[in-house]
Parts: C-alpha cells; sequence; structure tokens
C-alpha cells in the first residue's frame, strides 16, 4: 500500500534515515517490544526451513522530487510522493520480507504520523527491516520483484538496483530479480499518474528448531 494510507517509511528518531544514522523501527526488540524480542521463536510454522512473503506499494508522481527506485536515483524531477523518499520497489520488498517473517507491515515500523520518519532514505529502512527479520530467526534468500509503470524505462537501471538490494539483503546479486512491466495504458500506471510495486521475498531459517513427526 501507499504510504498515504499508512504503509510508509522513514529516519530514525532525532536524524534523517541514512548512511550513519542506524534507523530504530517503531515497535522494534530495541525500543524494547516484548512481542518483537529476538529470544521469542518464529511462529506460524512447523519448523518448516523456508517461509515466503509477498509485498505491495503504489505511489502517485509528485512535481519537485527526486525519483528513487531500488535504491537508484533516476532523475531529480517528476519522483514519487511519500512521506519518504517513496522508492516504491523497495517498499514492496520490506513488506514482503516482514510478512514472510510474520511481522507487521512497514506502515506498523516506520508510520507517516511520525516526523521522525520524514525524507527518509528507504534502504537505511531496508536496513532495519533486514535485522528485524534475522532477529526473528530468518534470512533472506531471493527477492523477485515487477515495477509497474509506463516510464521511466526499468532495464537501463536494472544492474544497479540489483547490486543496492543484493548488498543490503546479504545475497548474491543472482538472488535479486527485478523487472518492468507496463499495463498498456490501464489503471493509473497506465494513465501515469504513478508507480506499483510488487515483491516476493524467500527467507530461511537461522535457528534451528526440531520438527516431531509424531
Amino acid at each position: 500500500m501507499s504510504e498515504d494510507s499508512g504503509t510508509s517509511a522513514g529516519a530514525a528518531p532525532g536524524g534523517p534515515a541514512g548512511p550513519g544514522h542506524p534507523v530504530v523501527p517503531r515497535g522494534s526488540a530495541a525500543r524494547g517490544d516484548p512481542a518483537e524480542r529476538a529470544d521469542l521463536p518464529a511462529t506460524g510454522d512447523a519448523g518448516f526451513p523456508f517461509r515466503v512473503g509477498l509485498g505491495y506499494d503504489a505511489h502517485r508522481f509528485a512535481p519537485g522530487r527526486a525519483l528513487v527506485l531500488g535504491g537508484v536515483r533516476l532523475r531529480e524531477h517528476d519522483g514519487l510522493l511519500g512521506h519518504s523518499d517513496a522508492d516504491v520497489l523497495v517498499h514492496a520488498i520490506m513488506d514482503a520480507l516482514l510478512g514472510a517473517a510474520g511481522l507487521e507491515d512497514i506502515g506498523h515500523y516506520f508510520p507517516d504520523s511520525d516526523p521522525a520518519f520524514a525524507g527518509a532514505d528507504s534502504m537505511a529502512l531496508l536496513d532495519a527491516v533486514v535485522v528485524l527479520v534475522r532477529d526473528r530467526g530468518w534470512r533472506p534468500v531471493n527477492i523477485d520483484a515487477v515495477v509497474i509503470c509506463e516510464e521511466p524505462r526499468i532495464a537501463p537501471h536494472r544492474a544497479a538496483m540489483r547490486r543496492r538490494l543484493a548488498a543490503a539483503l546479504g545475497v548474491e546479486i543472482g538472488s535479486i530479480g527485478i523487472r518492468g512491466t507496463t499495463t498498456e495504458g490501464m489503471g493509473f500506471t497506465g494513465r501515469r499518474e504513478g508507480i506499483a510495486a510488487q515483491a516476493v521475498a524467500l527467507i530461511a531459517r537461522t535457528i534451528q528448531k526440531k520438527v516431531s513427526l509424531q
């Protein structure tokens, strides 16, 4: 969902999110929420080693803002409207990872009602999400994502996006799939009103659990 509907991202309290400014999500283990404590086991499965999550985000275009997708600055104009840098691709990936780990969505951890999260670098928020996922006993394995828009073209920027995302998630570049597609003039993306993104995340267990077959 878009940040306008509550799924938003942002900066660390007391300063902008970015290099050298660690992000502390609201409700995270770092803020003492017992529901997110690292010593609690991941729930909702029977000890299986993998889980899958699905993420979606959409933002409308806005003049006077830079366009950032997948952590890559594509242009200095006609960007996306949002509380943070409105990186729709990174937001979809964040929600996919959180969903796979059985956690809340990004609007819970980085609410757009909190001024501390204004103008954030979404890659810093992704770093914080990876910490949340790892604290629950999981690690990212691979991402497959689709960016839905009439423009800009995604292909010329795909390699740079894959490098940035792979580094943030601690995986090989080959574990990051990004594609661009259009809706051939249909819907809000077809009318060039904004950009949407969908992502699927696979995560693997890092804390082994015994599985009883009885």
